[in-house]
C-alpha cells in the first residue's frame, strides 16, 4: 500500500502531466514508453501511474507487479535486440517519480562503458549511427513484442 498522502497527481511532475515518452502499453497502475531517445531508440521507460518517488511507497504486491513488467520488458530487448548488456535504472534525481529505465547496451554504443548520461566516447560516430539505425529497423518488432507481452 503506498503511504499515506502519496499517489496523488503532482501538477508540477512531467509524468503525472504526461505519457514520459511514446506509449506502447499502459497497465492498470503502470505504463510502458519509449523515451525518444536518439541515440538509444529502444531505450524504454516503465512508469508507475501514482506519483510516489520510491519503490519502499508500494505495497508487496505493487513492488512485485511493477519488477515484473521491467523484466519483461528487458527479456523482450534481450531476446529481440541481443544487446551486450542491459542496464537497468530507478533513479528520479531531477523527476521524484517513480520509473525504471531500461537500456539495451551494446560495446560500441555512444557513450558504452559510461551510462547513457555520461561521457560520450570519441571516434564512434560511424558506429553509433549504424546501431542506431539497426535497432530502429527492429522498433517495429520491439513495440509488437511488448504490446503481446503486456498487453
Amino acid at each position: 500500500m503506498s503511504t499515506p498522502g502519496r499517489g496523488l497527481p503532482d501538477p508540477g511532475c512531467p509524468l503525472c502531466a504526461g505519457d514520459g515518452g511514446t506509449l506502447l502499453v499502459r497497465g492498470g497502475a503502470w505504463r510502458v514508453v519509449l523515451a525518444d531517445d536518439p541515440d538509444y531508440p529502444a531505450f524504454t521507460r516503465v512508469i508507475w501511474s501514482a506519483h510516489v518517488a520510491e519503490m519502499s511507497d508500494l505495497g508487496r504486491a505493487e513492488r512485485d507487479e511493477l519488477v515484473r513488467v521491467v523484466l519483461a520488458v528487458e527479456e523482450v530487448q534481450r531476446a529481440l535486440l541481443a544487446p551486450d548488456k542491459v542496464n537497468l535504472a530507478s533513479l528520479g534525481n531531477l523527476v521524484p517519480h517513480l520509473h525504471w529505465h531500461v537500456i539495451p547496451r551494446w560495446r560500441d554504443d555512444r557513450h558504452f562503458p559510461e551510462p547513457v548520461w555520461g561521457r560520450a566516447a570519441a571516434g564512434r560516430e560511424a558506429a553509433t549511427e549504424a546501431r542506431r539505425a539497426s535497432v530502429a529497423a527492429l522498433l517495429p518488432a520491439y513495440v509488437d513484442a511488448i504490446a503481446r507481452r503486456l498487453g
